[in-house]
């Protein structure tokens, strides 16, 4: 299973069971589930059993079950019903939308709606990673609700009334964009209680637009205030698109990142990450890698994506701009600052080695000493590695921890008693028994220990 589709997995098995009975009595949601959320041994099971009236007989499934299973199996409704409905066409309640029969006076083509949900999603990333920092200007203006979601996500936090990336953040931008997506939804439906909202119904509508065919509008007349509302809080996130002013939109476009919520295929890889990499309009011969880095920790980049640039910035130290390439170099000032903002190695090593220059790739793969330590060959220079891992270890030498010092104690054995009761109960953090003091994180047992000696 992918990564993707076990984030979204785990969330629903989280779900309370009532909430799954809501749930797949729409027949989009049975049907999404079934397509992109269940190993291909469940859609087997679920094949074999869902026409069937009665349970099947364990003899029939020994092969594909443990001996001391239950000895009989059906699938239970409300999904199986709503599976049924949405395998055969039998479905009577509007689950996978109303396309509109009246042309559009304003046509939007599939393009347009992949451009639209690039510019969109680039800004919210360019939201995160701070494209204002390096002298590029956000694509979009994104809405207030946004901000809030991504803050409550501990994407992004707000210091000094400025934008910084988290160390959770910047591992959700070094993810594909479907999973990015998903992770940007989960927190919309774990927050929509709170905005007044059923989370149940939002999750239902989700699986509905994951349904929809890309290109075509559909109406919104149907749907409830809390539908309306999430269409239009998807809008600014580049998942839907509706003509401006949305308030008096009575259609909408599914774009390509609603429709390929639940679905395999890769094209949302190549017309939405690949555009992520370089600018629109620009080709794309570098997206499998266009970074270079030296031994001498001077780096290059071949793109004139703002993402790419912001994200390259957080961690280098940036020279020189050109129209697609930019130079700079690693330094240690540059590695703490981004660790600082909770950053870490590890990540910085992964998204150069994940960018990699395929001519780095082809380079290393021959030349690597890694290679005599029998080690898999690494893309990076190993030097540059190493200092960027030992850079964050300089800062890590010393670790803060908060707690209360006891002093000033008259004599050896008046200090050697609490100090042994805090060491006893796991509170004691440092001790000096040529001073006398020692450094605990609860004060309140030591302190009425002293208390009771007294």
């Amino acid at each position: 299973m992918s990564a993707t589709s076990s984030r979204s997995f785990d969330y629903l098995e989280s779900l309370p069971g009532t909430v799954f009975y809501k749930l797949y009595q729409q027949p989009s949601t049975a049907l999404a589930i079934f397509r992109r959320m269940l190993p291909d041994l469940a859609k087997c099971f679920v094949m074999a059993l869902l026409y069937m009236k009665d349970p099947l007989p364990a003899a029939d499934l020994e092969l594909w079950v443990k001996p001391d299973s239950k000895k009989a199996y059906m699938v239970t409704n409300p999904f199986a019903a709503s599976l049924r409905q949405a395998l055969t066409g039998g479905d009577s309640i509007r689950s996978f939308g109303v396309p509109t029969t009246t042309p559009d006076l304003t046509p939007v083509s599939v393009a347009d709606l992949d451009e639209y949900a690039r510019r969109q999603w680039e800004g919210v990333l360019g939201y995160m990673v701070g494209t204002s920092g390096v002298g590029v200007q956000p694509p979009v203006n994104l809405s207030k609700g946004v901000k809030q979601l991504l803050q409550a996500g501990h994407l992004v936090e707000i210091r000094d009334r400025r934008v910084e990336i988290t160390q959770d953040g910047f591992a959700f931008v070094l993810q594909d964009v479907n999973t990015q997506v998903w992770h940007i939804l989960i927190l919309y439906v774990e927050s929509a209680e709170a905005i007044g909202m059923d989370p149940v119904e939002v999750l239902s509508f989700l699986f509905l637009l994951s349904s929809l065919e890309l290109g075509q509008s559909y109406e919104k007349a149907h749907f409830s205030s809390t539908q309306l509302r999430t269409l239009t809080d998807l809008t600014d996130f580049g998942i839907i698109y509706q003509h401006p002013p949305i308030a008096e939109a009575t259609r909408f476009y599914p774009t390509r990142l609603a429709t390929t919520l639940t679905s395999d295929s890769s094209a949302l890889n190549n017309a939405i990450s690949g555009a992520l990499t370089t600018s629109p309009g620009v080709p794309s011969e570098t997206s499998s890698g266009f970074i270079i880095i030296e031994t001498n920790y001077r780096l290059y980049a071949y793109t004139s994506s703002p993402l790419q640039i912001s994200l390259i910035a957080l961690f280098t130290t940036l020279k020189y701009r050109f129209p697609n390439l930019i130079t700079g170099k690693i330094t240690r000032q540059s590695v703490r600052r981004a660790v600082e903002m909770g950053i870490t190695a590890d990540q910085i090593i992964s998204y150069l080695a994940t960018h990699a220059h395929p001519q780095m790739r082809k380079h290393n793969a021959t030349k690597s000493t890694s290679n005599t330590a029998g080690l898999p060959p690494s893309v990076l220079p190993p030097t540059v590695v190493d200092q960027i891992r030992l850079w964050q270890l300089e800062r890590d030498r010393i670790k803060a921890t908060p707690g209360f010092l006891f002093k000033d104690f008259v004599s050896l054995s008046e200090y050697e008693a609490p100090c042994r009761y805090a060491e006893e109960i796991g509170v004691l953090v440092w001790k000096s028994d040529r001073k006398r003091m020692f450094f605990v994180t609860r004060h309140e047992q030591v302190a009425a220990f002293l208390r009771s000696r007294k």
